[in-house]
C-alpha cells in the first residue's frame, strides 16, 4: 500500500506540474541527458523525479512570486555558466532561475546549481538535491558537467551573499575566481543573471553567528518575524548577453580578477537597471 500511495502521490504531483507548465514539458526536455537502468544520470539527476518534485516550485514561480523573465532567449545552447546574485538562507532565487529555464527557455533545460559543502549534510536533503539536479560545487564536478555541455548556475558571492544584511541589499559582495578558471579551462560562455525581488523577501537585520555555529551553518540571518519565510515579493529575472573570455585557467590571480570584475560590473549594471525599472516590490 505504501508503494501504491507513493506512486499515486508522484503521479499527482506530475499532473500538477504539467497543469501549470504544460503537458508537453517532458517533450520539451527530451534528450536532456542519458540515464542508467535506475533512471538517473551519472550525477544522480532524474528527469522523471524532477518533473514530479518541482510542482510546488512552479506554483511559487507562477502564483506566489509571479516571476517575470527578460532576455532568457540570450542563453546559448550547450555548455554555459549562469552567474547570478544571491540572497537568503533558502535558495529560492536559484529555484526560480531553474524553473524559468525548465518552463520558459526554448528548448527547456534542466540546469545544475552548485551548492555549498554543508548543504548535503542536512537530513533528507542530499538525495532530493541530487535527484533534481543540484550538486556540491567542487571544481571537478563543475568540470565534468561542462564537458557534457550542461548549464550550470553559480553564485560567485558564496556564503557572503546569504549572510548579507538588508542594508546591503543588491550590493554585490566580492566574487570568487573559481567560476572564471572553469570558464577559461572549458571554453564556456558566461551569462550574467540579475535577480530582482529576492533580497526583500526575507530581510535580515542581524546575523546570529553563535546559532549558526551551533547548527553548523555559515550564517543565521534573523528576519523581523524570526524565520526566513519569504514574503510574496515579485521576482524579475534578467538574463544578459553571453560573455566570452580568453586566457589561461592557471593565470595569476591579478589577471583573473580583471575578468571577474567584467562579469561583476555587467551584473551590477543589470541589477541597477532592474531596480530602476521596478515600480514596486510586491507587484
Amino acid at each position: 500500500m505504501n508503494g501504491r500511495l507513493a506512486e499515486a502521490l508522484k503521479q499527482g504531483l506530475r499532473k500538477w506540474t504539467e497543469s501549470m507548465a504544460g503537458d508537453d514539458l517532458e517533450d520539451r526536455l527530451a534528450g536532456e541527458r542519458p540515464e542508467n537502468e535506475y533512471g538517473v544520470d551519472p550525477f544522480g539527476f532524474s528527469l522523471e523525479y524532477a518533473l514530479s518534485a518541482i510542482g510546488p516550485f512552479v506554483w511559487l514561480y507562477q502564483k506566489y512570486f509571479r516571476v517575470q523573465t527578460f532576455g532568457i532567449e540570450k542563453v546559448p545552447r550547450g555548455r554555459v555558466l549562469l552567474v547570478s546574485n544571491h540572497s537568503g538562507q533558502l535558495p529560492l532565487d536559484g529555484a526560480m532561475i531553474g524553473v524559468a529555464m525548465l518552463t520558459e527557455a526554448r528548448p527547456g533545460r534542466a540546469i545544475r546549481s552548485m551548492v555549498m559543502n554543508w548543504v548535503p549534510t542536512l537530513p533528507f536533503v542530499s538525495t532530493f538535491f541530487a535527484r533534481v539536479g543540484q550538486i556540491v560545487g567542487t571544481p571537478e564536478n563543475c568540470r565534468r558537467l561542462l564537458e557534457k555541455d550542461e548549464a550550470i548556475l553559480v553564485f560567485p558571492e558564496g556564503q557572503k551573499a546569504i549572510s548579507k544584511l538588508f542594508p546591503l541589499r543588491y550590493q554585490l559582495q566580492d566574487f570568487g575566481q573559481g567560476f572564471m578558471r572553469l570558464a577559461l579551462e572549458t571554453n564556456t560562455p558566461i551569462v550574467p543573471v540579475a535577480v530582482i525581488g529576492a533580497e526583500e523577501q526575507a530581510p535580515a537585520f542581524v546575523d546570529l553567528k553563535p546559532v549558526a555555529k551551533l547548527l553548523g551553518f555559515p550564517a543565521f540571518p534573523l528576519t523581523p518575524w524570526g524565520l526566513p519565510l519569504p514574503l510574496p515579493t515579485r521576482y524579475r529575472l534578467y538574463f544578459g548577453s553571453p560573455l566570452f573570455f580568453t586566457g589561461r585557467a592557471d593565470d595569476d590571480d591579478a589577471e583573473l580578477e580583471k575578468k571577474v570584475k567584467v562579469v561583476k560590473a555587467a551584473m551590477q549594471t543589470m541589477i541597477d537597471q532592474g531596480l530602476k525599472a521596478r515600480k514596486a516590490v510586491f507587484w
